[in-house]
């Protein structure tokens, strides 16, 4: 008879809860089934396409069963053991020789998709001791750090929208019916937005494409691509010129507001009108309906974050909910707190936030949060140099696919020194590796959400066990990671248990250090003891969640979260609505809310420069769709077909201009390359604009990609060269970036 188990969805950031059906016994027991858990404290039932899949990827026959170790240039199945001795072999003598920059780490999106992911990188960066930290945040969501590091004075304090209590809410380069939302953990994301349109709210969305989204919006703005931010500033300003401003109970909480005043006089709505394609009026109306709005919120996402000007947009964003008084108030845009949060600290001061402490050696580019742009991770390992990258790490990442000019990247990755890569496939990147690591499926691991509880529209916590036994041969991800930190180290066959050891002793030891905490002036052996798990990682688990918002304080609360009273609510533990956190949130140097940073003020002319410069002809944008991930999920057949294609989206009058007909294919040229791709025409998109999905490019030798090659599409990232970068962030230009067409007769296409 068939068996149920519960499990978190790994597959996308709205981190649904699943039911799973499983056959089989021991060894051959396997999911073949999911459906949504309708007791799920978070995700109440909601399931998508993806999560639907989850059987299918599960047991993807292209799944690494065993580590791969290259032998005499060809990558051979190996051992454990053989792996990680191979690992500590190629890395650690060459740290030594050539010191810790000589290794580069590239952190992958699956990352914060796994417990494991969310526990060990930081201790993995922490004993290379390299600055040579890339990852897929600056092809995605640094702008959004950035921008909130400057202001609130912490990169991770980001406010999300009040999704179930707003009453307007106004969406910028976002299509979450298809992403399922991103920096906004919302389970049945398009379920959310049709309450809110039936209790009577304002869908705005603002996107050169008439996404499914935007189709269910009240008033769809086809903007220029790439001129958020112009948009946002003349919205501004008419909050100012008309006077609509009203920061509420922010008040004495923000500084700035009359510098941001005179920064943003320029961009009037008549001014931006032309650069951005939409009316003064529209612009005008826009503000005062946001202003007019008994609640309201405005949130932006990858459309409007991997632009020339990323940072300043998501910048704006948050000005417009501070001036209308909608930051940190229910039904605005909310902070949210996660379980294994650290506790709230005593308001005041901090120590702020600081951009370029150090530079990338070859363009010199400044860090961000402690990384450095991926687009700039070819050139610091192919330009020689004392200081060049000659190993890499790579952690559920494939950036050739998704870093731009992946031919560049290609041939750096092959004349590394070394390469480890932990991943469960053989993809674009791996298959350059030296040893490949590959973690069991997702029904043989536990999962915790780190990440995407500190960006949830409801505070929770749900936690669940691997719904399978670990099959012969498998190693767990946490003890991949764990091991792969000891052979970095130069622990290399030390017990990888260690590791959550140190962990657990160092925590504790700063704990009880600190008068805030609930377990200042204990002894931490007394505390370690009283955690519970069965394994490491779940240990680290209790001890966040004692030590956390929510938590007991090691019997301080008798209600407070532990480990094992999560484990007794299967379905999680639903800990309220978001609730106003300012100003326990903020760690600006001023304690406050620092309205318009330095940093800002001193891009603001580039902004400025922009009104001046007469549009592109033609410019491209990606998208993204409900069964797809990034480059994830294009080999579970299930998941292909259909919409889900790599076309090239043209409008009507575009085609007829250019002489590219629909069904046919085109040869689209930018900086970094040129390619060949299907066309579809379609009046979805705006004129002007071109249409590419991220991910695609499944056609170099040497992957085990089985579907995913039969249908390989096109990588757009391969029309970059790597030097269009948002100054502040370091994030890729990947939207907006000017292109040109040329027809293609059949046989050309061949």
């Amino acid at each position: 008879m068939p068996s149920t188990a519960l499990r978190i969805c790994p597959l996308c950031e709205a981190t649904c809860g699943l039911t799973l059906t499983i056959e089989g016994a021991a060894d051959g027991a396997r999911v073949t089934g999911a459906r949504g858990d309708r007791d799920d404290v978070f995700s109440r039932g909601f399931i998508c396409p993806k999560g639907a899949s989850f059987g299918e990827a599960d047991s993807d026959p292209d799944r690494l069963k065993h580590p791969l170790v290259r032998k005499d240039g060809v990558l051979q199945e190996a051992s454990w053991d053989e792996a990680f001795d191979a690992v500590a072999a190629g890395l650690r003598p060459l740290i030594e020789r050539h010191g810790p920059q000589a290794v580069g780490v590239v952190l992958g999106n699956p990352n914060v998709h796994t417990m494991a992911g969310g526990l060990y990188p930081p201790v993995l960066l922490s004993s290379l001791g390299t600055r040579n930290i890339f990852t897929a945040s600056t092809v995605d969501q640094m702008p959004k750090h950035v921008s909130s590091g400057l202001l609130f004075g912490d990169a991770f304090a980001i406010p999300v929208p009040d999704l179930d209590r707003t009453g307007h809410l106004l969406l910028l380069g976002a299509n979450p019916l298809e992403s399922n939302g991103s920096l906004c953990t919302a389970p049945d994301f398009p379920g959310k937005l049709k309450a809110l349109r039936a209790r009577g709210g304002t869908l705005t969305v603002v996107d050169p494409r008439r996404t499914r989204t935007a189709k269910l919006a009240d008033r769809h703005l086809a903007i220029r691509p790439g001129t958020d931010a112009l948009l946002l500033a003349a919205m501004t300003h008419v909050l100012f010129e008309e006077k609509l401003t009203d920061l509420g109970v922010l008040e004495d909480q923000v500084e700035g507001v009359d510098a941001v005043r005179e920064a943003i006089r320029h961009f009037t709505p008549d001014a931006v009108s032309a650069a951005c394609d939409v009316p003064a009026d529209t612009i005008r109306a826009l503000a005062r309906e946001l202003a007019a709005a008994p609640t309201a919120a405005v949130y932006a996402r990858v459309g409007a974050s991997t632009v020339a000007h990323g940072t300043l947009t998501n910048w704006l964003v948050d000005v417009l909910n501070v001036l209308t008084g909608n930051l940190d108030r229910p039904g605005g845009a909310l902070f949210p707190l996660s379980a294994t949060d650290r506790a709230p600290r005593p308001a005041g001061p901090g120590k702020g936030f600081a951009l370029g402490r150090w530079h990338s050696r070859v363009s010199r580019h400044p860090e961000a949060k402690g990384e450095l742009p991926i687009a700039a991770l070819a050139e610091e390992i192919d330009t020689p140099g004392d200081d060049a990258i000659r190993a890499v790490v790579a952690v559920a990442a494939n950036p050739v696919l998704s870093a731009p000019d992946g031919d560049r990247l290609d041939k750096a990755l092959a004349a590394l020194d070394f390469m480890v890569s932990v991943d469960p496939y053989l993809n674009e990147t791996s298959r350059h590796a030296h040893v490949v690591l590959p973690p069991p499926p997702p029904s043989q691991s536990a999962h915790f959400d780190f990440a995407f509880n500190g960006f949830a529209v409801r505070n929770q916590v749900r936690h669940t066990r691997a719904a399978l036994p670990l099959a012969d041969g498998r190693m767990a991800e946490t003890e991949i990671l764990a091991r792969l930190v000891l052979a970095a180290s130069g622990m290399h066959g030390a017990d990888p248990a260690a590791v959550d050891a140190m962990v657990i002793d160092k925590t504790l030891g700063r704990a009880v250090t600190e008068p805030h905490s609930a377990a200042y002036g204990r002894d931490p052996k007394e505390l370690a003891a009283l955690l519970t798990g069965d394994s490491g990682p779940e240990r680290r688990l209790d001890l966040m969640l004692r030590l956390g918002p929510y938590g007991d304080g090691f019997g301080a609360r008798a209600d407070g979260l532990t480990l094992e009273r999560l484990l007794a609510h299967p379905h999680g533990i639903d800990l309220g609505p978001l609730e106003p956190r300012l100003p326990q949130v903020l760690k600006t140097r001023s304690g406050r809310v620092e309205l318009l940073p330095g940093p800002i003020e001193d891009d603001l002319p580039r902004l400025t420069e922009a009104l001046r410069t007469a549009p592109d002809e033609l410019v491209l944008v990606g998208r993204r769709h409900l069964r797809s991930n990034n480059s994830w999920m294009h080999n579970v057949r299930t998941l292909t077909g259909g919409s889900n294609r790599c076309t090239l989206h043209v409008h009507p009058e575009d085609a007829a201009r250019i002489g590219i007909e629909n069904g046919g294919h085109a040869r689209v040229e930018s900086a970094g390359g040129s390619l060949t791709v299907p066309v579809e025409v379609t009046d979805a998109v705006r004129p002007g604009v071109v249409s590419l999905p991220h991910g695609w490019g499944h056609d170099r030798p040497g992957t085990r990609l089985t579907v995913a090659a039969e249908n390989p599409g096109a990588n757009v990232n391969q029309l970059l060269d790597g030097t269009l970068l948002d100054p502040l962030s370091g994030t890729s230009v990947l939207n907006g970036f000017p292109v040109s067409l040329t027809p293609l007769a059949p046989a050309a296409t061949r």
